[in-house]
C-alpha cells in the first residue's frame, strides 16, 4: 500500500488543479511525473564490483 501513496497523491494534486481550471499546471505535473517515472525506471544503475 505504501507505494501507492506517492502515485494517489499525484492524482489527486492533478484532479484538484483541473477542478480549480488550471488545466495547463495540471498538465505540467502530469507531464513531469511521467518524465520522473521514466526516468526512474530506465536510469543506468550503479553496479558495486567488489574485489
Amino acid at each position: 500500500m505504501k507505494a501507492f501513496i506517492p502515485w494517489l497523491t499525484v492524482l489527486a494534486v492533478i484532479f484538484l488543479l483541473t477542478m480549480l481550471k488550471l488545466r495547463p499546471l495540471a498538465t505540467a505535473v502530469a507531464v513531469g511525473w511521467l518524465a520522473y517515472c521514466v526516468w526512474t525506471w530506465v536510469r543506468p544503475r550503479k553496479h558495486d564490483r567488489a574485489g
